[in-house]
Order: structure tokens, then C-alpha cells, then sequence
């Protein structure tokens, strides 16, 4: 199994298990996420609680609720919105940090298409979910969720450069 790490924060966001495609000259990854049903499961064991002195639902927690998959699989935290100012900002220091970090091929690429990827994002604004790794890091890549239009489940995207390949 290979799982993705924030590059700045270590949070573990994405693994191979959630294909995903690229997308702005390969600066996004973009991967479809799933709503799906979490909680107490009715089991049938055949017993009858009325003849045992009990009532149907006695100590039974059947408080099942619908998540997204990927935010719950790896403990994503929403963030509030941002607006263009504030996109912008976060853009370019998250562009200051991350810069570093890559090797030099990496960087030119990154230099390259960062702009076309950011203008991307900026179009979509309006639409999207912010998203942190568990840790919460002041410094950490954001993941962003939109809908595409018709969709009941939502579309995650991540800065391909952000992150760092980990084999589990």
C-alpha cells in the first residue's frame, strides 16, 4: 500500500486505494471521493427480547451517519472558506514553503504550472471545500472538495507536489 504525505506537515492524506487522475499539466490531482453510511449495524441473532424481559431497542446505539470517505479515512479538517485575498495569500506562502522542499526538476515544473493550477482553483473558489490534515499545521498543504455539477459525491483536489510517497 503507498499512502501520500502533506510534504510540509507529514499528515497522511490520500493513499493508493483512491485512484486519482491528473489534472493542469499534472500539478493537480484530482480524486473522486464517496459518501458512505457509518455506524451501528442491525443484527438479526435470533433472540427475542420480549421473552428475555427485554425491550427491542434496549442499549443499541443505531446512530448511523452518512461521511465522506476520504475525509474520514484520513481524519481531514474542514477549514473555513477563503476568500480570493485570502487564497491568494495562503497560494503564495504555501508556494514560499513548498518551493524548498523539491528537488531541482521538481522546482522548475512547480514554477512552471503553479500559476495555471492556481487560476484553476481561483475559478472554482465559490464551490470549494478547504480541507487540513489531522495535525491542523498552520503550514500544511489544503485539500479542496467541490461538486461537479450533477454529482452527489464530491471531487477532491490536491497540489501533486505537496506530496511525499510513503510505501506501508
Amino acid at each position: 500500500m503507498i499512502v501520500y504525505q502533506d510534504l510540509l506537515s507529514g499528515d497522511e492524506l490520500l493513499s493508493d486505494s483512491f485512484p486519482y487522475k491528473e489534472i493542469q499539466n499534472g500539478m493537480l490531482w484530482e480524486v473522486d471521493g464517496k459518501w458512505v453510511v457509518q455506524g451501528a449495524v442491525d443484527v438479526n441473532i435470533g433472540a427475542n427480547p420480549s421473552a428475555e424481559g427485554g425491550e427491542d431497542d434496549e442499549g443499541l446505539d443505531d446512530q448511523a451517519v452518512k461521511v465522506v470517505d476520504i475525509v474520514d479515512t484520513f481524519r481531514l479538517q474542514e477549514q473555513p472558506s477563503f476568500d480570493k485575498k485570502q487564497f491568494v495569500t495562503y497560494i503564495k506562502r504555501y508556494i514560499k514553503l513548498l518551493t524548498p522542499k523539491l528537488d531541482a526538476e521538481k522546482q522548475e515544473e512547480f514554477k512552471k504550472n503553479v500559476e495555471a493550477a492556481t487560476k484553476f482553483l481561483l475559478s472554482k473558489l465559490s464551490d470549494l471545500q478547504f480541507f487540513v490534515g489531522e495535525s491542523m499545521s498552520d503550514d500544511a498543504s489544503v485539500v479542496f472538495a467541490y461538486y461537479k455539477e450533477g454529482a452527489t459525491d464530491p471531487t477532491f483536489l490536491y497540489f501533486a507536489h505537496g506530496l511525499k510517497e510513503v510505501k506501508c
